[in-house]
């Protein structure tokens, strides 16, 4: 496994280049070329490659593997197929790229169950948000885990309804007073360049590639929208999350992009050398420090008896034994952080 991960990034450039290639040999004047007059066989490469190589490639990538996500790459692989492939080409296997429908059109159903389930919890989660003195990501994600089921889909479809939330229907809020990580930063001038670029990309690509590939320019149009609007999300999320404390826990979050909950009877150490908060982030680090222009370090490094957890994107989870932080208020920061740990030493 440490191997696979290690060579992840060529499992990657790997799946790029097969689709890529594949990409290329039906939409391009070269492609096109050296296409022989009777595709069958090389239709069937094709189909080879979006069933069988592009899934495994992915799996070593992501370094887990399993039946279930095989079948469901294998389906994804078929309908990729029905849209690369021209339908003059493909003609002959057709009902292979109807199997892909078929099984992710079976998953779809599934899915639509779990967000029935999920809107029968949904008012007795928004009634603990409302009645808790958390932030509201932390609070959610509290109400979420008490009434209802841990599933991946339901983490992804909650993860979105916060993004539409703060995009769309916080603006009326006005920001709380407190501590906070990136007012003294670049990071909401870094979220405008980011949309500004993905429009103007979104303006020249689509164009060009809606004369190649409908389909496609609308994928990427859907995308390139719902990046804006998290994006746009993201900025409001951290001005209404600021740093948030109580007497035994320090709640920490970056925005829609990573949260975790601090214990202060954790707190092993709190580090403030500069040789060490100037040099490299081991691995078992994670870091709240807003971007920046120039170069960022963190003011404090907590260093923890048992590995918090950290939630990202789509309620992905992860553990870390150390805690890095980039402030605002530095001094306030520093005898929250005492104060806190005093009480538990």
């Amino acid at each position: 496994m440490i191997v696979l991960k290690r060579k992840q990034n060529i499992w990657l450039a790997l799946l790029l280049l097969v689709l890529a290639s594949n990409f290329m040999l039906y939409h391009s004047g070269l492609g096109s070329s050296i296409l022989p007059l009777k595709t069958n066989g090389v239709v069937m490469g094709s189909l080879f490659d979006f069933v069988v190589v592009m899934p495994v490639l992915y799996m070593l990538y992501k370094g887990k593997f399993s039946l279930k996500q095989a079948i469901l790459l294998a389906a994804f692989g078929c309908i990729a197929a029905r849209f690369i492939i021209p339908m003059e080409h493909l003609q002959p296997f057709v009902a292979v790229t109807w199997a892909g429908f078929a099984v992710e059109g079976t998953v779809i159903l599934l899915e639509i169950v779990l967000v029935a389930t999920l809107v029968r919890y949904l008012p007795s989660i928004l009634k603990d948000v409302r009645e808790s003195s958390l932030p509201d990501l932390f609070s959610f994600s509290k109400a979420l885990e008490k009434h209802a089921p841990k599933h991946p889909v339901i983490q992804m479809i909650c993860a979105d309804l916060l993004v539409l939330y703060y995009s769309f229907a916080s603006w009326r809020r006005k920001e709380p007073q407190g501590l906070t990580l990136h007012k003294q930063s670049s990071y909401i001038a870094f979220q405008l360049m980011i949309i500004h670029g993905i429009a103007i990309e979104t303006i020249g690509i689509h164009w060009w590639l809606h004369e190649k590939s409908m389909i496609l320019s609308i994928v990427l149009l859907i995308f390139n929208l719902y990046s804006v609007i998290f994006f746009i999300a993201d900025m409001q999320a951290i001005r209404l999350n600021p740093v948030y404390v109580t007497e035994d826990t320090l709640y920490l979050s970056l925005g829609l992009m990573k949260r975790t909950e601090v214990r202060f009877a954790h707190i092993a150490e709190m580090v403030e050398d500069k040789g060490q908060l100037e040099g490299k982030l081991s691995k078992d680090t994670i870091d709240f420090i807003a971007r920046d222009f120039g170069e960022a370090y963190p003011q404090f490094i907590l260093k923890m008896k048992e590995p918090v957890e950290v939630t990202f994107m789509l309620g992905i989870k992860k553990h870390y034994n150390q805690v890095a932080i980039k402030a605002d208020q530095v001094q306030e920061f520093r005898q929250m952080l005492e104060k806190g740990m005093s009480k538990h030493f």
